[in-house]
């Protein structure tokens, strides 16, 4: 009987469940993480990304798992989340993943109405207003872009510029960057409705023209060439972003288009989310300073709204009431959600609405916007 007692005493001071109550901030952390596992599958925010997200937050919090074991020469064995996160570390997903975008992209709403690169530059402004702040709260110059990149509410791009500049903070600012493109439908609604008129929401836009199919070629090959000429730091994102999209218009490689969109970017969805929740660990996630990295990427992310909804409504002004303002929202380039609630707003205030074409031009801009933003940042600050 005792040497049974014993076996079992063994089994649980060698258990997840003994090491547990070591730290409370263990328990708040798996807390937060089925909290965000609600959200993702009881709410559908966003669950493509929310879900894995939070489920390598729930796993990196379980005590004893050893998945994040560094190389040990001696036992030949590694932690198999340390394998996953070198895609991360080194800016892989990303730029993969921006080559899966570009595949589902169509630039022609862009083309159509150029007017939206505007919208798609305003919308930029609460990453340097972000930057600022973060200096200003004592992070250095490198560390404030990389926190900055986080307005622009575009996951990969936040990660590769972190990767670059800030790579102990990349936890907090990949999981603060992908939180809130998860949570857009929640943060961009009332920030939409209180700078814009109910007058204003109801207009109805004029059909966009029709773009040459010769036109949507040359589009992607201009762009890489004029983008990474200028900022050479861009040429991972706009480089792939570029050639997945002429996959996409070539007309000759329908093959690679499709695994683009859809295979590839799905099979690096996966590694890329549980990656990401897995660096967000009890003792590095309930800090002050991840806390104001939360705090300020939440906080640029509406004023890169603002600021896109501002020019919108400066332009319904300008053009006596034929563009609708919302279509400014979607300037952040978080595609094609927030086309999405562009569209989903409009249509409330106006049934026989439908902007969500209108908005996918300041859309992808905003995917060009804040890839030259981060590379302007690392430029300048990645010494």
């Amino acid at each position: 009987m005792n040497f049974f007692i014993e076996v079992l005493s063994q089994i649980f001071g060698g258990s997840g469940f003994a090491a547990l109550p070591s730290d409370w901030r263990q328990v708040v952390m798996i807390v937060i993480a089925c909290v965000l596992l609600y959200m993702g599958i009881g709410k559908k925010f966003e669950p493509l990304l929310l879900v894995p997200i939070a489920f390598g937050m729930l796993l990196a919090n379980l005590p004893l798992t050893g998945l994040f074991n560094a190389p040990d020469a001696a036992s030949h064995s590694v932690g198999f989340m340390w394998v996953l996160y070198q895609g991360v570390q080194y800016a892989i997903y990303p730029s993969i993943i921006f080559m899966g975008i570009g595949a589902m992209t169509d630039f022609g709403p862009l083309l159509a109405n150029p007017m939206s690169l505007l919208l798609g530059a305003a919308a930029q402004l609460g990453i340097f207003t972000a930057f600022l702040l973060a200096l200003v709260l004592g992070f250095s110059p490198a560390e404030a872009a990389a926190i900055g990149v986080i307005g622009g509410a575009d996951g990969p791009t936040a990660i590769l510029t972190a990767s670059k500049l800030a790579s102990d903070l990349m936890p907090a600012i990949a999981i603060a960057a992908y939180s809130y493109m998860a949570l857009i439908p929640m943060i961009q609604p009332p920030i939409m409705k209180a700078l814009t008129t109910k007058e204003a929401r109801k207009v109805k836009m004029s059909q966009l023209r029709v773009v040459s199919k010769t036109e949507k070629i040359i589009f992607p090959i201009a762009v890489t060439i004029f983008v990474i000429l200028l900022i050479p730091d861009t040429a991972p994102l706009i480089g792939m972003l570029m050639l997945g999209n002429l996959f996409r218009e070539s007309g000759v490689t329908e093959r690679l288009s499709d695994t683009a969109q859809n295979a590839l970017i799905n099979i690096v969805t996966i590694p890329l989310g549980l990656s990401v929740g897995f660096k967000a660990t009890y003792d590095k996630f309930l800090t002050f300073e991840t806390i104001s990295i939360i705090g300020l990427g939440l906080l640029a992310f509406c004023l890169s709204t603002a600021g896109g909804l501002l020019l919108g409504d400066l332009m319904y002004v300008l053009s006596k009431g034929k563009i609708n303002p919302l279509i400014g929202s979607a300037g952040v380039s978080a595609v094609p959600m927030a086309a999405r609630v562009a569209q989903t707003v409009g249509q409330k205030e106006n049934p026989s609405n439908f902007l969500l074409m209108h908005a996918m031009g300041p859309n992808v801009a905003g995917v060009i916007g804040s890839a030259v933003a981060a590379g302007f940042m690392i430029k300048v600050f990645g010494g």
